[in-house]
């Protein structure tokens, strides 16, 4: 296996990195609001979720009277 020189691989590192379309801030800000939202939501619906299944698990098992 041949071995690379490393400044070589370095400037190649940079060179890809420079080709990287990097979000904006307004972006960055919009879509990390985004992912706050996505995760109430999806807390709230296995929440309501769990709530339910063990109601119904009980009402089967005879423990909901």
């Amino acid at each position: 296996m041949a071995k690379s020189n490393f400044f070589a691989f370095m400037q190649n590192v940079r060179s890809e990195a420079a080709k990287v379309t990097w979000p904006s801030r307004k972006e960055t800000l919009v879509t990390t609001g985004m992912v706050f939202v996505m995760v109430v939501v999806a807390s709230v619906f296995f929440l309501l979720s769990d709530i339910a299944i063990r109601w119904f698990v009980g009402l089967l098992l005879g423990l909901g009277r």
